[in-house]
């Protein structure tokens, strides 16, 4: 079973001039450099559209499959991170209230989460954490 789906990467990837893609597939630094560089001014967004299926195949190498859904956490926090649902869908009451009324620790958490959810991911469906 794959952890990442070529469906959501490709959906991500219309935002990926700020890198949404590279930072689903677990690539926190070039996502970082795409956000800054408007995708290495929209070149390298475009030369992404072909290696996307690696990054997907290499991202399920590498986190872990479980209950939890990346696809799902993935939509979550970008679409409504500022209100925490992506923490909320993770257990993590506590946090995702915090983000519901901070907007997500003043977008400072979203950054965050940007960097680390397939980490928070992998290990939440390693312990068996999931719905």
């Amino acid at each position: 079973m794959k952890s990442h789906s070529l469906l959501v990467g490709y959906l991500l990837w219309i935002f990926g001039f700020i890198g949404a893609h590279r930072f689903y597939y677990g690539r926190p630094v070039s996502g970082t450099i795409y956000f800054f560089t408007l995708g290495f001014f929209f070149i390298g967004w475009l030369v992404d559209l072909l290696l996307i299926p690696g990054m997907q195949a290499k991202a399920d190498e590498v986190f872990v499959q479980g209950g939890l859904n990346y696809d799902l956490a993935w939509i979550l926090l970008t679409f409504l991170g500022l209100f925490g649902v992506h923490r909320f869908y993770q257990k993590k009451w506590l946090t995702g209230l915090v983000y519901l009324l901070t907007g997500g620790v003043f977008l400072l958490g979203i950054i965050y989460d940007y960097w680390t959810l397939n980490d928070q991911l992998s290990e939440l469906n390693r312990e068996g954490v999931g719905w």
